[in-house]
């Protein structure tokens, strides 16, 4: 499954830390019952076989939704579960690298802060680039922040669909408006919240919004 502008418009990224009685794929169903476009399952302590069993039940639940489905990092457990791609960071390996590995039919997205990386990214053959963080985050405390102004000009650089990243809520997601952005990247906006469907529903109509605007 490929990506396009339209899967970008409200992407979810799993987290366990509001994990209760519920399990992942309990909270990521509802979330695209709610209308989430695009997941990414991020996971840094989980042993092999976990994460792998993890990413294999993504797998079912997003195709059940024909949604895409990423692993973060990961390619080794993208490659095994049958991932529709992987979502990498400045640190991680190089684009052309991970394209060898999953083959030209997978989404690879990068994570970018300036144009020159936005640029390069894609030039190296990324599918789609996360941009961040735009707000304060919590979920990911070493984040670089990058201004709204940043963020058009990367939109203007490049031509492939661009997502922002980092803070975003239903409180300030309209504050995107005019960035040129395709959609936003969510954590605790939805799995935080104690009706997550409901919480998709309302980041999917401010997302189609500020997209429009």
């Amino acid at each position: 499954m490929k990506c396009d502008k339209k899967s970008m418009l409200l992407y979810a990224v799993t987290d366990r830390t509001w994990l209760k009685e519920q399990n992942l794929a309990t909270q990521v169903e509802e979330a695209l019952n709610g209308g989430v476009t695009f997941v990414q399952l991020r996971e840094k302590k989980l042993d092999y076989e976990t994460f792998l069993e993890e990413a294999k039940r993504m797998k079912v639940l997003c195709e059940k939704y024909h949604v895409p489905f990423v692993i973060n990092d990961n390619v080794e457990i993208a490659i095994a579960s049958d991932a529709d791609g992987v979502h990498i960071g400045q640190s991680d390996r190089k684009v052309s690298e991970v394209r060898a590995e999953l083959g030209e039919t997978k989404i690879i997205g990068v994570s970018a802060q300036t144009v020159e990386q936005a640029i390069r990214a894609q030039q190296e053959g990324a599918d789609y680039l996360g941009v961040g963080a735009v707000f304060s985050t919590s979920t990911k405390l070493d984040a670089d922040s990058v201004s709204f102004e940043t963020l058009k000009s990367i939109c203007e650089a490049v031509s492939i669909p661009v997502i922002a990243i980092g803070g975003i809520s239903e409180n300030n997601i309209l504050e995107l408006s005019g960035t040129g952005i395709d959609g936003v990247a969510v954590v605790s906006a939805l799995f935080a919240k104690s009706d997550i469907k409901m919480a998709a529903k309302n980041l999917c109509d401010l997302s189609h919004n500020m997209v429009m605007l």
